[in-house]
C-alpha cells in the first residue's frame, strides 16, 4: 500500500477519488485502520469523551494529545495521521500555537494538525504552514465552541450563516490549510464549498458531496451507546460482540472450564512436582 501524503491526497481530490478518514486513539485500533487501507486517521480531541469519559472536548490537554497521537503513529507507516489541537492550545498567542503544533509533529509524530475555526484562526494557520506544519482546518459546527453555539447544532442554514461558512473555507485555504473538515453543514452548501476550493474537504454530517468523510471510529463500529448523531451510520456492532465475549469469558471462568487443560496450561514434570511437595 502506498504511503499517503499531502500530495497523494490532493491528487485523489483531483481524480475524484473519495478519501476516507476515521478517528483512532490507540495502537491497537490504529493497526486495524492501517491494515484496512484507509487513507487518514484523525487523533481527535474527541478522545476526551470517547477515551477519557468527559462530557465534551474542552478538558483535553496538549500532553493528552501528544500521548495518544504517539500511540497511533507507532502503528502507522502508510496512513496519514492528523492530530487535533486541543482547546486553548492555539488561541492565546501565535508563538504558543506554533510551538504546540510542532509538539504534535515532533513528539507525537503526526503528519499534520487540525484546528477549529475559520477566518478567526487564519493567522495561526499561516504561521503553522510557514513553519512547515501541514494544517487541516475545521469549520461549521466546531465542538470546542459548543458553549458559544448553545449545543451541537447544524450550522449555515440561513443566507448570512451559509455565506460566512463559505468565506471561512476560502480564508483558511488562502492561509495555507491543505484540507478542511466541514461538520454539520447542509449537504448542498458543503458540495458548493467543495467546488469552490482547491483544499480537500472532509465531511462529517455534511453530505456525500465532499472530497471525503470522517467519523469517530467507535461510532461507526457500534461501540457507543446513548445519543447517536443523525450523520452516524453504524457499519458494525462491535460493541455487542465485545460484550458477548466478556460475558462468555466470565461464564467459563466461573464454571471452571477456562483455562482448559492442556489447551491453555503449561506442563511440569511430575518428578519435579514431587520434589516441590516434599519441600
Amino acid at each position: 500500500m502506498p504511503k499517503n501524503t499531502v500530495l497523494t491526497l490532493q491528487q485523489q481530490k483531483q481524480a475524484g477519488d473519495k478519501i476516507c478518514q476515521v478517528t483512532a486513539y490507540d495502537y491497537t485500533m490504529a493497526c486495524l485502520v492501517e491494515e484496512a487501507g484507509l487513507e487518514m486517521i484523525l487523533v481527535g480531541d474527541s478522545l476526551g469523551m470517547v477515551m477519557m469519559g468527559y462530557e465534551d472536548t474542552l478538558p483535553v490537554t496538549m500532553d493528552d494529545m501528544v500521548r495518544y497521537t504517539r500511540s497511533v503513529t507507532r502503528a502507522t507507516n502508510n496512513t496519514f495521521v492528523v492530530a487535533d489541537m486541543p482547546f486553548m492550545s492555539y488561541q492565546a498567542s501565535m508563538n504558543e500555537a506554533v510551538t504546540n503544533a510542532g509538539r504534535l509533529l515532533k513528539e507525537g509524530r503526526a503528519q499534520a494538525v487540525k484546528l477549529e475555526g475559520g477566518a478567526t484562526v487564519v493567522k495561526q494557520i499561516r504561521a503553522m504552514t510557514e513553519a512547515g506544519i501541514p494544517v487541516q482546518a475545521h469549520i461549521g459546527m466546531t465542538p470546542q465552541s459548543v458553549n458559544a453555539f448553545g449545543g451541537f447544532k447544524v450550522q449555515g442554514k440561513n443566507v448570512d450563516a451559509a455565506k460566512q461558512i463559505v468565506e471561512d473555507a476560502i480564508a483558511v485555504q488562502e492561509a495555507g490549510a491543505f484540507s478542511i473538515v466541514l461538520e454539520c453543514v447542509p449537504a448542498l452548501l458543503a458540495e458548493y464549498i467543495t467546488e469552490q476550493v482547491n483544499a480537500i474537504t472532509i465531511g462529517i454530517g455534511a453530505g456525500a458531496g465532499c472530497d471525503g468523510q470522517v467519523l469517530v471510529g467507535q461510532d461507526l463500529l457500534g461501540m457507543t451507546h446513548g445519543f447517536k448523531p443523525k450523520f452516524v451510520k453504524r457499519f458494525g456492532e462491535v460493541g455487542n460482540a465485545i460484550m458477548d465475549a466478556y460475558a462468555a469469558y466470565s461464564a467459563e471462568v466461573k464454571a471452571g472450564t477456562f483455562p482448559a487443560s492442556p489447551e491453555h496450561t503449561f506442563k511440569i514434570d511430575e518428578e519435579v512436582m514431587e520434589l516441590v511437595r516434599r519441600g
